[in-house]
């Protein structure tokens, strides 16, 4: 029976959190893990460019988020762990997909119409810095995807819309020259892997509410003294729905310790010892992955060598649908 072909991308520009690793990092090394899969993982490095031009940090979050995958757990004898920008082949592929898209569905990307919605409403021209490499996302997304067949793509519901559109260019394609590409499906998580940040909010890097995921023990615990709390005090009965600090605590914790602290709540803790707790819990579950962390980035000339040897994997596969691809548009040899 074939494998299931499941592909992740990591935008690398930003230092990874609680709410990532909640939310992408831990469910997908747990899904690698299944015999029933092939796991494509990569540092959407590419991407990283149309949001951020200052080339240190884009250099210094692949650094971090490829460390961040490898402690984490993530096996790269059972998974391709590779840099997007290490395969020439999904450049190749986002030209050729290029030139059957429509421009109006590229209209319709979410991204895009939010930028011009915004200009509009500051009285600017609607293009105003817009760059083509916004306008055109959707296309390079759909390269990441298509170049490996994948099948399934978990996204934030954010998202759906690109797996949508991957879909609708990889019909065109399949209609202009002939069945070459699945058509893949986003998989969405569930509402519950979406962690609050400190002000209850989405935990974002986008909200500067986030708290980084291997901060130093000192860092980790201040961070969660921050968590905005309201004003019952010791002893008053607490609503564990409506609190950031529960809610982390549960993203970590087992059934039962999560049925204990919900009875704490009742009981009135005290919000100063219920972040003590969480604290505990979270710290006790990262300390092992921060240190292989560190060693990691202490010695990047390591990651390196594993990400060039997933990037050798990765285009083993993706040469192979560059090579079937270009014969079918009639990018051939004559002899």
């Amino acid at each position: 029976m074939a494998k299931e072909i499941v592909l992740t991308g990591v935008t690398t520009t930003g230092t990874p959190h609680l709410g990532n690793y909640v939310g992408a990092i831990r469910p997908a090394i747990e899904a690698s893990r299944q015999d029933n899969t092939e796991s494509y993982f990569f540092l959407a490095d590419y991407h990283a460019l149309i949001k951020c031009q200052d080339p240190e940090r884009v250099k210094q979050s692949r650094l971090e988020i490829a460390a961040t995958w490898l402690a984490c757990g993530l096996d790269t004898d059972k998974a391709t762990f590779y840099r997007q920008s290490d395969i020439p082949e999904i450049a190749e592929l986002n030209w050729l997909l290029t030139c059957v898209t429509a421009k109006g569905l590229m209209n319709r990307a979410h991204a895009y119409k939010g930028a011009v919605d915004e200009n509009l409403a500051n009285d600017q021209d609607p293009d105003f810095g817009i760059t083509m490499g916004l306008f055109c996302y959707p296309v390079l997304m759909a390269a990441d995807i298509l170049a490996f067949n994948a099948h399934k793509v978990p996204v934030g519901r954010d998202q759906i819309q690109h797996i949508e559109m991957a879909r609708d260019i990889a019909g065109r394609f399949n209609h202009l020259f002939g069945e070459h590409f699945v058509l893949p499906e986003a998989v969405v998580g569930e509402e519950g892997s979406i962690l609050k940040g400190l002000d209850g909010r989405k935990m974002s890097k986008s909200y500067n509410n986030t708290i980084p995921l291997f901060d130093t023990e000192k860092k980790l615990q201040k961070g969660i003294n921050k968590i905005k709390t309201n004003l019952l005090e010791p002893g008053e009965a607490k609503d564990p729905d409506d609190s950031t600090v529960f809610d982390i605590y549960k993203a970590f914790a087992t059934p039962e310790q999560t049925a204990q602290m919900r009875q704490n709540f009742a009981d009135g803790i005290a919000w100063g010892e219920a972040k003590k707790e969480l604290f505990a819990l979270v710290n006790g579950q990262l300390s092992e992955p921060r240190e292989k962390y560190l060693e990691l980035m202490a010695n990047p000339a390591h990651v390196e060598d594993i990400l060039q040897a997933g990037a050798e994997k990765a285009r083993a596969r993706a040469r192979s649908m560059i090579s079937d691809l270009r014969s079918a548009v009639g990018l051939v040899n004559f002899k």
